[in-house]
């Protein structure tokens, strides 16, 4: 019995699966897409990850002085 983390988004998916999943994408966009599409993923993971950067940020300066001065 191994103890592998299986990737969150493949679930119990094996290598013919997933063989398979990346052929149909390969005929569905053909094969100059898929950078343009996997580009757009990118871009919308890293402004996902900046979004979630500024709202830890504006969470944790929630309550230092310099703000509370600023509302006065």
């Amino acid at each position: 019995m191994t103890n592998s983390l299986p990737l969150l988004f493949l679930g119990n998916l094996g290598a013919g699966e997933i063989t398979v999943i990346c052929l149909i994408v390969l005929l569905l966009f053909g094969g100059k897409k898929i950078p343009e599409l996997m580009k757009g993923i990118g871009k919308g993971v890293r402004s996902f990850k900046e979004g979630l950067n500024n709202i830890e940020k504006d969470i944790e300066n929630a309550g230092t002085p310099e703000e509370k001065k600023e509302d006065k």
